[in-house]
């Protein structure tokens, strides 16, 4: 009988991770309680919250707590202090690559502007990099529910600051306020300097929506993009390109898109050969971080270690990290799953397996593991949508600690080239 090995040794990036949500509940309280602020129940007593997003009353409510928890980040400090923190619960969870993701335009009154405010979070992302040993990459992402200009003018900030650590450009927030086609000349600037697409679609809206990502804005990942499932076409043009999809499952059942765990269709996908990054997406909200995505595949997808270790490989490969990154990665990832099944000596000196958890207890902990295991565990993290390519090359000032790589995190798209090949 094969022992599950411990995922928290398992090498993994990841790859959806959205700025303000990344922060610890614990830091949000202890924020809001210094600046005297007043925190809603479903942010305090009533955490998590208990979210439906399927229409636009429930959207509006999971917004509303998402711009309450973005007030208490008020002074540069608290960027840092975020960003550490999040780097600090990657580490914890076996993370070694993170692509954060940002929208300047958020925080840009509080911050001296967009170009001021995307500085500040890249200089924190290098700090929380070096802090904890993890790679932190930035994802700028645009507001779908704003005007294709405003777009246009954070895909060109993007592009001026590829040296500095932002590898891809997003698009983010309601899809049923906004079609990925009008952002067409947006994703044309940022793809012409070489940063990935990596845009949101096929979560609230269906396998259309993850289509027209791919075919209007030439997405090389595609944020959640859970509703492919629903066409085997799709499933298969997705497949022969190797066009990933961030699948969040905990994100998925907490905004209403699947009813239960056991509905989001993380086997059918992996099973039609799409790539997937598990991703978190925002744990402030939902209460589970990334590696309870993988307690998930284990134990409610049925995901055995080689499957494990499998999606592992594809969230490195869908990543931006350097070439010599992944390929130190993808080794470890070999060398976790040729490791023995983990046993537990008894006292006689006999070898009896460890038990894994049951699968209750592992859907269970989906809405808590953050909360517990992880921000206990970790004293974890936000980790800011900012991270310097440039860090592992130019930032961290030792080559070593850049073929340490994936821990020392930062690197120049220059070393990785274009994007990985599809």
């Amino acid at each position: 009988m094969e022992m599950p090995r411990p995922l928290t040794d398992l090498p993994k990036a990841h790859l959806h991770l959205h700025f303000t949500g990344s922060m610890r509940h614990t830091t949000l309280i202890e924020l809001a309680r210094e600046q005297g602020l007043h925190l809603p129940d479903a942010l305090e007593e009533d955490w998590p919250p208990r979210l439906r997003a399927t229409d636009e009353r429930g959207w509006f409510r999971f917004q509303r707590l998402y711009d309450i928890a973005r007030t208490v980040l008020q002074r540069p400090e608290d960027v840092y202090r975020l960003l550490r923190e999040a780097a600090e619960d990657e580490a914890a969870e076996g993370s070694r690559w993170l692509e954060i993701q940002v929208d300047p335009s958020g925080y840009a009154h509080r911050f001296g502007g967009l170009t001021s405010t995307l500085e500040l979070m890249l200089d924190a992302a290098r700090g929380a990099a070096a802090h904890a040993g993890v790679g932190v990459a930035v994802v700028v992402a645009a507001n779908r529910t704003r005007h294709p200009l405003d777009a246009k003018t954070l895909a060109r900030l993007a592009s001026h600051h590829m040296d500095q650590g932002v590898v891809g450009f997003g698009l983010s927030n309601d899809e049923r306020r906004g079609r990925a086609r009008d952002f067409d000349g947006a994703f044309r600037l940022a793809r012409r300097a070489g940063l990935l697409a990596v845009p949101h679609g096929g979560e609230l809206l269906g396998a259309a929506s993850v289509a027209e990502c791919v075919d209007a804005l030439g997405a090389d990942r595609v944020g959640h993009g859970v509703r492919a499932a629903e066409s085997p076409r799709l499933m298969e043009r997705l497949a022969d390109r190797q066009i990933a999809c961030e699948v969040c499952p905990t994100s998925n059942v907490g905004l209403g898109v699947a009813e239960r765990a056991e509905d989001v269709p993380l086997r059918r996908l992996f099973e039609a050969g799409v790539p997937i990054a598990l991703g978190a997406d925002d744990p402030l909200l939902f209460g589970a971080r990334l590696l309870p995505q993988y307690e998930l595949a284990r134990h409610v997808y049925g995901f055995r270690d080689a499957e494990l270790a499998e999606l592992a490989r594809q969230s490195i490969r869908a990543s931006a990290a350097p070439e010599s990154v992944r390929k130190e990665l993808l080794r470890e990832i070999d060398e976790w799953l040729a490791s023995p099944d983990p046993a537990v000596e008894s006292p006689a000196g006999t070898r009896e397996p460890a038990l894994p958890e049951s699968r209750s207890s592992a859907a269970d902990r989906t809405g808590t593991e953050s909360r517990t295991d992880t921000e206990s565990r970790t004293g974890a993290a936000d980790r800011t949508d900012t991270r310097d390519r440039t860090d592992t090359e130019n930032q961290t000032g030792a080559e070593s600690r850049a073929d340490a790589e994936s821990r020392t995190g930062t690197a120049d798209r220059t070393d990785r080239g274009a994007p990985r090949s599809r």
